[in-house]
């Protein structure tokens, strides 16, 4: 008997992980707080999500998975709880924002996952960036590798190459296959020799490289030029001021000098200061000078105190209110090949931050100088641009003629679609990803306006939860021609199924592709793994078709164990 899924929440994620869920045939029932158009009221229940009745009518008692798909975490606490208390066993994907409340949950509770949403979508996101096509992403070898589709075609550099001579490279693992013609599972396909034709279908990871950072002394020599052009810009009334402020000094000392009060230049100078900024000087220098000298002290004195009071209002507020701020990010610009990203959102933090991670140069444009992200960014040496990404001077500004990439990931999808079609008037060449939340409608926003790529957390983040929900803790997973894959890794106990088998026995007869196997002693990848003998101890990584996950998952002599690690 298939397990039964309860998805509570069917916002756009939650609908979409519904949707995908009966797709791949599971038995699932939905939960919300409002009807849906379509959808018959059995496959469907109404009420508070939190409620007691609502989850019991969902059948909470009989349920295996519970899949909360909330976008409020407090919510999302609640229905924890809740069914908890009527299914202590139930197993729980729950959707969190709050990072280190979820990872409390995961410690504190058995058979309980968070997952979210943003931290799905934005590897995806950072790949488009850096050039990838990709559809989904995977975690191997300690890294998230980007998942990319490879469609054979009459011009493809791979038509008619054995799949045995790409199963050796290890930057580029061979994960899904789909023949235009007939069913063979990939290692069969790989072991017979089996070509590449016209109008195949190959799901492949592709191992991420990082980029170092060089700092060349050319390029502290730019930022060096660049600083004082910028230090102009926005402290230019600063300086202004100041120059004023010498001049009146100048004036009086010259004055001093000149008026047969016979004193020194110094001793001029020295007391034209004090008296200008109301530090004190030697006022011997005009008890027996003429009064014309006494009335323009007088004046000097006046003029001076209110100067260098509006310069000392400027000074502070430059060094101690935003303008400094300012001038620091924007003095660290980069000139080239630099990623812009527009709108410190959820997701375009961690876009940021994998960016910086990765070796590349970022630039932030955000419109809120408040926003609790943008410590964040600075503390990673981030320049961030106080502005408005849709006007054409901040984008100007942000260099973007020379920039690598634009990614327009705001909350408001208008204002997205808006930054990116003025990115596109200013640069046309440049390339453009585009957050857009409702995923019916970013598809729809890439045919249209045929940007680089428009995508949609909700649409990036459905088949992990999905897939989850099927069965274990999941590792990748990706969707190629409606059939919903997933990679995650198992354990070998003394009494799993694949104990004491060869992996391309096991890989055959229970239609799944190895990625590598980890054993006490060292990593096996290509021929290798496929002649590894599975032992107690050892960790296999594999993918396989998410609708078969459920059988894995349910057989009685799977141990407690591996599915535990899986």
């Amino acid at each position: 008997m298939k397990p039964r899924i309860i998805v509570c929440g069917l916002g756009r994620t939650g609908y979409k992980i519904f949707r995908l869920l009966r797709q791949q045939g599971a038995f699932v029932v939905g939960v919300h707080h409002q009807p849906i158009p379509g959808e018959a009221s059995g496959d469907v229940i109404i009420g508070e999500l939190h409620a007691a009745a609502t989850l019991t009518a969902a059948g909470i008692q009989q349920a295996h998975t519970l899949v909360i798909a909330g976008g409020d975490d407090a919510v999302n606490l609640s229905i924890l709880m809740q069914a908890r208390t009527l299914n202590p066993l139930i197993r729980i994907i729950n959707r969190f924002y709050n990072t280190n409340l979820s990872e409390r949950l995961d410690q504190t509770l058995a058979d309980h996952l968070s997952m979210s949403v943003v931290g799905l979508a934005a590897p995806v996101f950072t790949f488009a960036a850096l050039g990838s096509r990709a559809i989904g992403q995977i975690k191997l070898f300690q890294q998230t590798w980007p998942i990319q589709e490879e469609y054979i075609h009459d011009n493809h550099p791979w038509l008619g190459w054995k799949l045995s001579d790409l199963w050796e490279d290890a930057s580029r693992m061979l994960i899904y296959y789909l023949p235009v013609k007939g069913e063979i599972d990939l290692v069969s396909a790989v072991l017979t020799g089996q070509e590449l034709k016209i109008g195949d279908r190959l799901i492949i990871g592709i191992q991420p490289r990082i980029r170092p950072q060089r700092k060349s002394w050319l390029r502290k020599l730019l930022k060096v030029c660049t600083s004082l052009q910028q230090f102009q810009k926005h402290a230019q009334s600063v300086v202004v001021v100041a120059a004023v402020l010498l001049v009146i000094i100048l004036l009086a000392t010259l004055t001093y000098v000149s008026g047969n009060i016979k004193i020194s230049f110094v001793d001029a100078l020295y007391f034209a200061v004090g008296m200008i900024t109301g530090a004190g000087g030697n006022d011997k220098v005009v008890e027996n000078a003429p009064n014309s000298i006494k009335l323009f002290t007088v004046v000097m004195m006046l003029v001076g105190a209110a100067v260098i009071g509006i310069w000392y209002a400027m000074l502070t507020d430059f060094i101690l209110g935003n303008r400094f701020k300012q001038f620091w990010d924007a003095a660290r610009i980069p000139q080239r090949s630099h990623y812009i990203v527009c709108g410190l959102s959820g997701i375009g933090i961690r876009i940021v931050q994998q960016l910086h991670a990765s070796g590349q140069e970022v630039v932030v444009i955000e419109t809120d100088a408040n926003n609790r992200f943008v410590h964040t960014a600075r503390g990673l040496g981030i320049p961030v641009i106080q502005g408005d990404a849709s006007f054409r001077t901040t984008l100007k500004f942000s260099n973007i003629d020379t920039a690598a990439a634009v990614l327009a990931v705001t909350s408001n999808d208008a204002v997205n679609l808006e930054i990116a079609l003025k990115a596109k008037v200013l640069t046309p060449s440049i390339p453009v990803i585009v957050h857009y939340a409702d995923p019916d409608f970013a598809g729809m926003a890439q045919q249209v306006f045929d940007f680089e790529a428009v995508l949609s957390p909700a649409e990036l983040a459905a088949p992990a939860f999905a897939a989850a929900a099927l069965g274990g803790r999941i590792l990748g997973n990706g969707i190629t021609a409606d059939s919903l894959w997933v990679a995650f890794a198992t354990m070998i106990t003394t009494i799993h199924p694949f104990c004491g088998q060869l992996v391309k026995d096991v890989a055959m007869s229970a239609d799944f592709v190895p990625l590598y196997v980890e054993t006490s002693c060292q990593t096996f990848h290509g021929w290798n793994l496929l002649e590894t003998q599975l032992s107690p101890g050892d960790i296999l990584y594999l993918t396989m078709p998410a609708n078969r996950l459920y059988q894995l998952w349910r057989e009685d002599h799977v141990s407690d164990e591996a599915h535990a690690y899986t």
